[in-house]
């Protein structure tokens, strides 16, 4: 019952995944969406399932990165085709598979100064999202992939940015877009734009940095964080007569600590827009066999909440993580291409 009654509620459920097996998997359950990483892309060639198209790559002359996004194309369009029928059924408003750019371009070891950075985003969200109808362009909410929404949006190119831990960052990709999508050529009628916030590491953040909120408020940051988001968007596209939903993606749904329950911050976001579970929650919450209600307007107690609001520096844990986010982004790729280099050299 558990996840057929968390979609009942008005949410809708994408996978933290594009492995085949497990978007079949989760498709069943009724998952009507997925996201890419560089670690899904590397798990997967671990398992020696590309060994052969690996193989047939390097005998095309192609470097590890080009191999690297090849490989992730094939596996993007590989989810595509099994949502489409939702995305096909639901007119545009579901039914997604997010597409992540370049994370190097954010690799602080090797710094691309921001406008190169910028200019590289445009291009490459252009030439990945170009013939697609249900691929959304992920973009993260640095400096410089702000700085691409709004062209990006203009080229009519359907944009999901990633690694939102502020208001300010997302009021930031929002009037971006916003601004980028009433230039479009073709109108309006198939915009659409979503928004990813970080749920989880908000509240690891506060554990380790803000140690004096109270037991009453720790561990909530996270989702009073992600719930004044959602309804901001909410209240912000509310008057805008648009045909399709833009909506927030309520992600990092993964508990990190053990003695929370394991659909603590699924439970919390119950209700509406979308939640972009990992596998093993998706698996977890099923077997719970549990009935969900909407959560999603509901706030803990006004003295939390003015708790929170004190103790709390926003402008502080935005910083601390994003420079842990952008590490996570840019890491994880440094390590499919070595993965890659090391089976070139395997496979000869």
């Amino acid at each position: 019952m558990s996840l057929k009654s968390l979609i009942a509620t008005g949410t809708k459920l994408y996978l933290d995944s594009i492995e085949p097996e497990l978007v079949g998997k989760n498709f069943a359950l009724g998952a009507s969406g997925a996201t890419s990483n560089p670690i899904i892309i590397s798990d997967i060639i671990k398992g020696g399932a590309f060994d052969e198209k690996i193989a047939a790559l390097v005998a095309r002359g192609l470097d590890d990165s080009a191999i690297a996004w090849e490989l992730t194309d094939q596996l993007v369009r590989g989810a595509q085709q099994v949502f489409l029928p939702v995305w096909e059924k639901e007119k545009g408003n579901n039914g997604y598979v997010s597409f992540e750019l370049d994370p190097l371009l954010e690799d602080k070891s090797n710094p691309v100064p921001t406008d190169q950075a910028t200019k590289r985003y445009v291009e490459l969200g252009t030439k990945w999202a170009a013939g697609h109808r249900n691929r959304m362009i992920k973009v993260p909410a640095t400096a410089a992939g702000l700085g691409a929404l709004e062209e990006l949006a203009a080229a009519g190119v359907t944009l999901n940015v990633t690694l939102i831990f502020s208001m300010r960052q997302y009021k930031l990709a929002r009037d971006a877009i916003w601004r980028g999508a009433q230039r479009r050529k073709n109108g309006l009628d198939d915009f659409k734009s979503v928004y990813s916030i970080f749920i989880s590491r908000v509240d690891v953040y506060t554990e380790k940095n803000v140690p004096e909120l109270s037991p009453a408020a720790q561990g909530l940051v996270g989702i009073v964080n992600a719930k004044r988001l959602y309804l901001e968007n909410k209240r912000f596209w509310a008057d805008k007569k648009l045909r399709l939903q833009q909506e927030m993606i309520f992600a990092s749904t993964g508990t990190k600590k053990k003695s929370d329950p394991i659909d603590k911050y699924v439970e919390a976001m119950a209700g509406s827009d979308i939640e972009t579970n990992p596998p093993a929650t998706n698996e977890a919450v099923e077997a719970l066999h549990k009935t969900y209600t909407s959560h999603v307007d509901e706030m803990p107690l006004p003295s939390v909440l003015e708790e929170i609001d004190q103790k709390v520096d926003a402008a502080k844990m935005e910083d601390t993580l994003m420079q842990e986010g952008t590490a996570k982004f840019a890491d994880p790729q440094h390590a499919l291409l070595k993965l890659i280099a090391e089976k070139r050299v395997m496979l000869k």
